[in-house]
């Protein structure tokens, strides 16, 4: 695999245009309480749905309510590692995450969501675990993915917040959309 085939990483003082979030803006312990609260978030957002909608995709390229909450697990395993690496290395170099390889080698489409809820839960624990190491020198400690790309502690927190954020909007509104034309007949 080619570098060029990995996405940048958004910038420390990245501002997303679909959810807002304002990294520059947003306190350490903000975005850790923004972490806290996904596995709740994910959770009532679910609830009471029946299995086929947490599996229908909105369109062929969005992924389902399933999908993106395995997503959300492996988005937090991914953080906590690297959070770890990043206290205890000197500028680790990060594998990145290939979210699509992951989704299909790994069957996001098939899960078992009850199971995945739970692992959510413990992912988010495992960065809080990790966040509460974190020195006050440690948040400007870097970590680099592609040459010349790094990134502080603070950013890898303030991006673990950012995608639990911005993927429980996405499962929501992949919920609300409902069945695709077709499918509504």
């Amino acid at each position: 695999m080619t570098t060029a085939a990995v996405p940048p990483l958004p910038a420390e003082d990245h501002v997303c245009p679909a959810c807002g979030l304002d990294f520059a803006d947003l306190p350490v312990d903000v975005a850790a309480a923004i972490v806290r609260a996904v596995p709740g978030r994910a959770r009532a957002l679910l609830a009471g749905r029946p299995d086929d909608a947490l599996r229908r995709r909105p369109d062929p390229d969005t992924w389902s309510a399933a999908e993106y909450l395995c997503h959300l697990r492996d988005v937090y395993v991914t953080s906590t590692i690297r959070l770890h690496r990043a206290r205890t290395e000197e500028l680790p170099v990060l594998e990145p995450m290939l979210n699509d390889l992951r989704a299909r080698r790994f069957r996001y489409a098939d899960c078992d969501v009850p199971a995945v809820l739970g692992e959510l839960a413990a992912a988010v624990d495992g960065v809080a675990d990790e966040v509460r190491r974190v020195t006050r020198e440690g948040w400007e400690r870097r970590v680099t993915r592609l040459p010349g790309e790094e990134r502080t502690v603070r950013w890898l927190l303030r991006n673990a917040a950012h995608e639990g954020r911005h993927h429980l909007a996405d499962i929501d509104r992949g919920l609300r959309a409902g069945p695709p034309p077709a499918a509504r007949g």
